[in-house]
């Protein structure tokens, strides 16, 4: 019970778990526009004289430098958490993603709509590591995966229903410049909210500190830290927290591409109009959150290694589903086999990959680093869904998607190799890291 209100703490829990749930769920309508409307992009820079190949890979290079400068704020900016407060840095996401989703909807050519995607995605990169620092101070670390894996759910149904919306606005006739009006108001409205309910920590309301997981790397520290030396030397001496960061890059690619390139795909290789490619691309998000909620409930009752194993487990899943997609064939397969992969690969991939920005995050980091850990580990991960937006259209024109997927399918490969690795190490050495 709080000492100044007698309110309970569960329930101002659940306050501040739906201000963060909705908030970053706001942040990816302003991410799911580009996608759901790249293919009536490329159609208007088509008229402006681009041939369609060129005008996809001039989009595709205004989706890799956003992941790039993603990559650049979660790796040298995310960490100013620990240093600021989780709160600053989850509001300074959601007005960032406002303003620079209106200022690309102003614009008129790839240039401008190149600035307004690299401002959009920088100031977002603060959010998670916002949202993973807040959370250390409200919750207790026997709850993370749970609590984490409900919030990990947020960008997904938050993506989900950006996209089954923006179909729906497509199908009535509305042009890709309404998609980011409505996601910038989306945006704005939580931005609103969370800066007037929004708390930094539960001691703030006069309840006691959170209890941190007693393996990670900083102990029971949650102060200001002294340097930013202090906070990265024992992240960057942990060989388990370094494979974390090299799952994390192999997996996001796998993520970013079909984030990106789904609605295309389905329009070039299943034959679907526009909207209705828009709206089924919201099901690699929508089976994810399934997996999300899964997966960290999971996590939380399989013990010490349990992370590590499911995340193994996914990754080999994730593998077996994109094989699938290189198997099939342009206008013979239909919709519902290419859907079906899509579904198989999201639900393998996007529950353990919650895990390692986030629960794996605090694992390491703790209250006193829990922002910088996870912003190294988002970073590097975003390093690589760089590549997802460069080379996706190149190797799809060169190879078509079906080259495509079988890089991807080396990708989760290697990748689950490297979490079984993880697994062995965990079970190893249990008491010489984080839980």
């Amino acid at each position: 019970m709080s000492t100044r209100s007698g309110r309970p703490l569960l329930a101002r829990q659940l306050l501040t778990l739906s201000l963060l749930f909705g908030g970053y769920a706001a942040l990816y309508f302003c991410r799911a526009d580009l996608s759901v409307g790249t293919p009536l992009l490329a159609g208007e820079l088509a008229h402006g004289g681009l041939s369609h190949s060129e005008a996809l890979v001039r989009l595709g290079a205004v989706s890799s430098f956003g992941v790039g400068a993603y990559a650049v704020g979660k790796l040298f900016l995310g960490g100013l958490g620990d240093f600021w407060g989780g709160r600053l840095n989850f509001l300074i996401g959601l007005a960032g993603a406002t303003v620079f989703t209106l200022l690309f909807a102003w614009g008129g050519g790839v240039p401008l709509f190149t600035l307004a995607w690299i401002g959009n995605r920088l100031t977002q990169s603060l959010s998670w590591a916002g949202l993973i620092k807040v959370s250390s101070r409200w919750f207790d670390h026997a709850r993370h995966g749970t609590v984490i894996g409900i919030l990990s759910v947020s960008y997904l149904i938050g993506d989900a229903v950006a996209r089954g919306a923006m179909g729906a606005l497509i199908g009535y006739g509305f042009g890709w410049r309404a998609l980011f009006y409505f996601a910038a108001a989306v945006c704005g409205i939580l931005w609103l909210a969370n800066g007037l309910w929004l708390r930094e920590s539960r001691v703030e309301v006069g309840f006691c500190e959170a209890r941190v997981n007693p393996h990670n790397l900083f102990g029971e520290g949650g102060g200001r830290p002294s340097t930013v030396g202090a906070l990265l030397g024992p992240l960057l001496r942990s060989r388990a927290f370094l494979l974390v960061c090299i799952l994390s890059f192999g997996a996001t690619i796998v993520r970013e591409t079909f984030n990106t390139w789904t609605p295309q795909y389905l329009r070039d290789f299943a034959g679907l109009p526009v909207s209705l490619a828009a709206a089924w691309s919201a099901l690699f998000p929508g089976v994810g959150a399934v997996s999300v909620l899964l997966s960290g409930w999971l996590s939380d009752r399989l013990g010490e290694s349990g992370r590590a194993a499911l995340l193994f487990v996914g990754l080999l899943g994730t593998c077996a589903g994109l094989i699938l997609l290189t198997s099939l064939h342009a206008g013979v397969t239909g919709a519902l086999l290419p859907l079906t992969g899509i579904g198989v690969a999201a639900f393998c991939l996007l529950g353990p990959y919650s895990y390692l920005g986030g629960a794996m995050a605090l694992d390491f980091g703790g209250r006193q680093a829990g922002a910088v850990s996870s912003g190294i580990i988002d970073g590097v991960g975003y390093l690589g869904g760089v590549l997802a937006g460069f080379s996706v259209p190149l190797v799809a024109e060169s190879h078509g998607w079906q080259g495509v997927f079988i890089a991807l399918a080396a990708v989760s490969a290697v990748a689950a190799l490297g979490a079984g690795w993880l697994l062995l190490h965990n079970r190893a050495q249990p008491a010489a890291r984080p839980a």
